[in-house]
């Protein structure tokens, strides 16, 4: 009995010390990366990178103003397409269609799609909209980030509605509550740090990517006239950049990666924030 009980106890220490090894490896890879990144990256931010276009090899100056603007637009977009019906489905999946046909297909292919590949959303999205249209846009752009989005907040809000008890349902009907008012006023927001960030996971998610802007967006050096044309970004720049052999080049895609990496942490810190001073007045 008692070398059980040891055997029981070191074999919970040891995972335990393996844990917090692991633990701290993994914080200390982060913080590498953060580290060389803040640090590569800090040298390129000046007044310039965020209003010049960029610049030929060699020459001195230039900037990455319309990747910037061109990221921040096709972002948006996304999030605007994505999330309502995000939030719709997930509040079906959650509340009217648990166990139906329907929605236990909506479930898998959502599933599916959390881990589907993003280039082939971008060849998707190509085949779609940018073959049938002639040329690339920043409306085909945001549209294939918008297909990446929409399953996270799909699956997060189901699985953070799931979570709030049936008896907080239950109780706000026999108030009197109707059902949509009772789950605009209980449900969601009892729900909502969770679907707040199962958004900022979703805005996380596309944020680096670069493979369906490839096929969607392409790029640009000139600043955009409308969505309507290829638009310039942050991703593909990044990646165009960092293949090249000029160190100038070189040094503007550490500086689009720390806007990159600086942008979803101030997101997700400031969300954070707002959450916890919301919750403290509730």
């Amino acid at each position: 009995m008692l070398d059980r009980e040891l055997k029981r106890r070191i074999v919970n220490r040891l995972v335990l010390v393996i844990s917090c090894l692991t633990a701290v490896f993994g914080i200390f890879m982060l913080g590498w990366i953060l580290a060389d990144v803040i640090v590569r990256g800090v040298a390129a931010i000046n007044w310039g990178f965020f209003t010049e276009l960029p610049t030929p090899p060699g020459m001195e100056g230039g900037g990455l103003g319309n990747c910037i603007a061109g990221t921040l637009l096709m972002t948006v977009t996304a999030a605007l397409i994505a999330i309502p019906l995000g939030l719709m489905a997930g509040i079906y999946l959650a509340e009217f269609g648990r166990d139906c046909f329907f929605a236990v297909t909506v479930r898998l292919l959502a599933d599916i799609m959390v881990s589907a590949p993003s280039i082939v959303v971008g060849v998707f999205v190509y085949l779609i909209m940018v073959k049938t249209t002639g040329h690339f846009s920043g409306y085909a752009g945001a549209v294939s980030l918008a297909i990446l989005m929409l399953p996270v907040v799909i699956r997060t809000t189901e699985e953070m509605l799931s979570l709030v008890s049936r008896e907080m349902r239950e109780a706000a009907l026999a108030l009197g509550s109707s059902y949509p008012g009772m789950m605009f006023s209980v449900i969601l927001k009892a729900a909502r740090s969770g679907l707040v960030t199962g958004v900022m996971l979703a805005v996380a998610r596309v944020a680096g990517e670069t493979a369906p802007l490839l096929f969607t967006a392409l790029n640009s050096p000139y600043w955009m006239n409308g969505m309507n044309e290829p638009m310039a970004n942050l991703t593909v720049t990044l990646f165009n950049y960092a293949m090249s052999p000029y160190d100038d080049w070189h040094a503007l895609a550490w500086g689009a990666a720390l806007m990159i990496t600086v942008s979803v942490l101030v997101v997700t810190v400031v969300t954070r924030m707002v959450l916890g001073t919301a919750r403290k007045r509730i």
